[in-house]
């Protein structure tokens, strides 16, 4: 079972996934898409997804739910409150184990449809100003500094949260710490990011680093940032918790000159189990034999391959029944 330290994070954790479950309790749809906010990639391709499914299933079958998140939909999902969610593998894997940043909770129910649909790096940027002022983009060296250091972050829901907290882990330090130090964690809805960032309010933004991701985008465009790589100590916490390292980048946003160290964290449609396999085996469909179409809804999904979308390391999760007899009737396992 996965294992990690989150202190404070737990059982807010909790009171987010609980409350999106409940947030989601709408009237009865044949299929509910958990996504997220109004904008952001998943919503995107929830609402792509729509278009390509309803026609399948019925008219009127289908409803995209705006609100969740990583760690979120996966609850909701095992609620019942979603028959198939967006998330991201690793947060899959953390909620089928019951690991510590689900306080207890646990979605044994939850199963893998489509894999790899694209990567999720969780990133770190800066403003351009504060590492001149410390004198170092090294991100171990900064946080250990023992200066006063602004983080700035989403509220608890977004897989980016509890990432950011095993990055404290691995470099030394924690919330606790940072806050003891003269520093600060901020946490702001997406719209108010942008704002802190260009008014000097915060110092270091940790985030998901998804191409052609809006906030990061603006963040880059409206304030003089450089982007820091994850150290090795903190990747060896984050690989421990089921996140791949790798690179984004170059010149994903402004002010990206070359590719950054970045913890994958991957993006994975589940569905509950109870789902029937006739519905799950014709999404499962749908998407691989539309799958150009959804790579040309957002630049986030352009470099999913369909024929890798059934693989452990893409799910991190079992398949659902009716996903894997497409996969087997299509000769892709």
């Amino acid at each position: 079972m996965i294992k990690f330290t989150l202190t404070g994070l737990r059982h807010a954790a909790t009171a987010v996934a609980i409350a999106a479950i409940t947030a989601t309790s709408v009237a009865a749809q044949d299929v509910r898409i958990g996504a997220m906010r109004e904008g952001s990639s998943w919503y995107v391709f929830a609402a792509t997804l729509e278009q390509i499914i309803e026609p399948i299933l019925g008219a009127n079958s289908v409803e995209v739910i705006a609100r969740g998140g990583g760690v979120a939909n996966p609850m909701v999902v095992q609620g019942g409150k979603a028959e198939i969610a967006l998330s991201n593998v690793a947060s899959a894997v953390w909620a089928k184990e019951g690991a510590d940043v689900y306080n207890g909770m646990q979605a044994p129910d939850i199963r893998a449809l489509v894999g790899g649909l694209n990567n999720v790096y969780v990133g770190v940027m800066a403003r351009k100003a504060f590492t001149d002022e410390m004198g170092t983009t090294d991100l171990a060296a900064i946080m250990s500094s023992g200066k006063p250091v602004r983080v700035l972050m989403k509220p608890v829901g977004s897989s980016a949260v509890p990432v950011a907290q095993m990055i404290f882990e691995g470099l030394g330090t924690s919330a606790e710490q940072i806050k003891a130090n003269g520093g600060d964690i901020i946490q702001v809805d997406t719209g108010q990011i942008s704002d802190q960032m260009r008014n000097g309010n915060a110092d270091i933004y940790i985030d998901t680093m998804i191409k052609g991701h809006p906030t990061i985008t603006e963040v880059a465009l409206t304030t003089d940032s450089v982007f820091l790589n994850i150290p090795d100590a903190a990747m060896t916490v984050l690989e421990k918790n089921g996140l791949t390292p790798g690179a984004y980048g170059p010149e994903w946003y402004q002010g990206q000159s070359e590719k950054t160290t970045g913890a994958n964290l991957g993006t994975v449609l589940i569905a509950n189990a109870n789902l029937d396999e006739e519905t799950a085996y014709k999404i499962t469909k749908a998407i691989i034999e539309n799958a150009e179409e959804l790579k040309a809804s957002h630049g986030a999904w352009s470099r999913f391959d369909p024929k890798k979308a059934m693989l452990p390391e893409n799910t991190g999760i079992e398949l659902h029944p009716g996903a894997a007899r497409y996969y087997k009737e299509a000769g892709l396992m």
